[in-house]
């Protein structure tokens, strides 16, 4: 990762933007994005203005948080052109902004999409897990029955976040009714992923952000829990940010299995960087995950990347005032929690983005507490 500080732009305002209506819409997502515009408006010295409106805000410069990755085309419709304009991140292509990226296709006859480069695949190597990435049915039941020859195979929607919509399929029986259950028009136009399921699995974010000339580097671990209807989803992260590049992690050592993770966040950013021109990114986040393979050998990739506000930003955000507050400070560990029904008031001190009964999801608290010693290690 290679993103360099800059200085903030002209005063101007802070506004979200939401490309597709039906994008991140629930109660809670939108509150959690007004609430970040409000902090990141804080940062930059600017003013949270709300939902962008085309002609409406009148200032010098505009700063956007969008709830998904943008397009190039999208962006330079919003004037964005560089990582001073928004959070979040700019792709050619918009499966380039999900998991189909991260695969080769099951042959040299397999069905691709416009834009597919597949030098991507060779680039990453073993950044990623082995998997295949499918636009077809019958590419899907190809590739799923060359990983089962290796193990159980984890079929993944590409679009879907917070781990919703996966399963598991442990032989052809059980693949044939995970790719039934597919929705082939979805499947067609962005994708499918087909990839070696592992056990014992702990997951790492590693990501880094620049606001108003501050970058921040981080590592952490994700926590699971249950949604109110008894779904495993994204609990949280716990995260040691430092200040400065991904090279200022190392420092002191975080252990053999983070900097593995770190290591292979950073050729995974690099190749895409390589691969598909136009990418810029002011937030990227990637998942790594390490676990036992069907051997029982322990195998490690990213799963995902991120390139827009999410689960983890309520923590980056914290770590960023405390970097802007205390400029003698290098080091600082945050946390974000997020808790599906009844739960007890969050500790003191903590920011509240949430808590509340969303229609959509129920009754859902999210918060962040920013850990008070002076320096993590």
């Amino acid at each position: 990762m290679s993103l360099q500080p800059s200085p903030a732009g002209p005063r101007g305002v802070v506004v979200t933007h939401a490309p597709d209506e039906h994008d991140h819409a629930s109660e809670h997502e939108r509150i959690t994005h007004l609430a970040f515009a409000r902090q990141l408006a804080a940062l930059r010295g600017y003013e949270a203005s709300g939902a962008y409106q085309p002609g409406r805000h009148g200032a010098s410069h505009l700063y956007f948080l969008p709830s998904t990755t943008l397009t190039t085309d999208q962006a330079v419709a919003l004037g964005i052109h560089c990582v001073d304009d928004l959070f979040g991140g700019v792709v050619p292509y918009p499966f380039v902004a999900t998991k189909a990226i991260s695969h080769p296709l099951v042959g040299p006859d397999a069905a691709a999409i416009p834009g597919w480069n597949p030098a991507f695949a060779s680039c990453a190597g073993d950044t990623v897990l082995a998997g295949y990435s499918v636009f077809s049915l019958q590419d899907a039941g190809r590739a799923g029955m060359k990983l089962l020859a290796q193990g159980p195979v984890r079929v993944k929607p590409v679009r879907a976040t917070g781990g919703r919509g996966q399963s598991v399929a442990r032989d052809a029986a059980e693949l044939e009714r995970s790719l039934a259950a597919a929705d082939a028009s979805e499947l067609a136009r962005h994708g499918l992923v087909l990839e070696q399921d592992l056990d014992q699995v702990r997951t790492f974010s590693v990501g880094q952000v620049q606001v108003a000339g501050l970058m921040a580097s981080y590592y952490g671990w994700q926590r699971l829990t249950r949604d109110n209807r008894g779904e495993e989803v994204f609990g949280g992260s716990e995260l040691v940010v430092a200040r400065g590049g991904l090279e200022s992690l190392l420092e002191p050592d975080p252990g053999p299995e983070i900097r593995h993770a770190i290591e292979q966040a950073r050729r995974y950013d690099a190749c895409v960087a390589s691969c598909y021109p136009g990418f810029f990114a002011s937030r990227r986040n990637y998942d790594v995950a390490l676990g036992r393979d069907a051997a029982g050998q322990w195998r490690s990739g990213v799963l995902e990347q991120s390139w827009r506000a999410g689960g983890a930003t309520g923590a980056e955000l914290a770590a960023l005032e405390v970097f802007r507050r205390e400029p003698a400070r290098t080091r600082v560990r945050t946390r974000c929690v997020e808790i599906f029904g009844a739960s007890p008031e969050p500790p003191p001190g903590a920011t509240v983005h949430f808590r509340a009964i969303d229609p959509q999801v129920g009754l859902l608290t999210k918060y962040t507490v920013v850990e008070p010693h002076v320096d993590a290690h």
